[in-house]
């Protein structure tokens, strides 16, 4: 079974964290959110969520994914996380898909793994991205790297990523019960 770490920071964007996490398990694979911090983790709107489970607890262990989602306190959050940085460093090295939707490519800029590569982000984030090739797309695949814009493109977001870990035809498996445009 696949297994994708989605860390959930404080200030995270609700709606690219969780509709990810309900895609990619409607496929089948196994997600864990992972909390930055204790307890219920607020995001930008509010929303408390319960992870599965503490970053600490999971940070040494192997995925085959990681997804983090956006939110402008939430980013920061994560990109100011030494743990994300030591995360994302080796899941990458190791040839993993090493994910981000919308203010969070900053974080994999930050780290310098996205110099030279296409991607994409929130329009609003795009002047901190100028080591990279940014595109318009909504959702860009580079490699490992797979980047998307924000909240509006989250679902077409999850859907790549279910493609890019199990085959285009569990996507529209799964698309069936989900009905959306992609």
């Amino acid at each position: 079974m696949k297994r994708v770490l989605i860390p959930i920071a404080p200030g995270f964007e609700e709606v690219e964290a969780l509709s990810v996490v309900d895609i990619l398990r409607r496929a089948g694979i196994e997600v864990i959110m992972a909390g930055t911090v204790d307890g219920p983790i607020e995001g930008r709107n509010k929303i408390k969520v319960l992870t599965d489970t503490s970053l600490d607890s999971v940070k040494n262990q192997d995925f085959d994914m990681i997804v983090l989602p956006g939110g402008a306190v939430g980013t920061e959050n994560l990109k100011k996380d030494p743990r994300i940085k030591e995360i994302v460093e080796r899941l990458y090295k190791k040839g993993k898909f090493t994910t981000a939707i919308c203010a969070a490519p900053t974080v994999l800029s930050s780290i310098g793994i996205t110099t030279g590569k296409n991607i994409t982000s929130h329009p609003s984030v795009r002047d901190k991205l100028t080591k990279e090739k940014v595109s318009d797309e909504r959702v860009v695949v580079d490699g490992n790297i797979v980047t998307s814009q924000g909240p509006g493109t989250a679902i077409e977001f999850a859907f790549k990523l279910v493609e890019l870990l199990l085959g285009k035809e569990k996507v529209t498996e799964v698309n069936k019960g989900v009905l959306a445009r992609i």
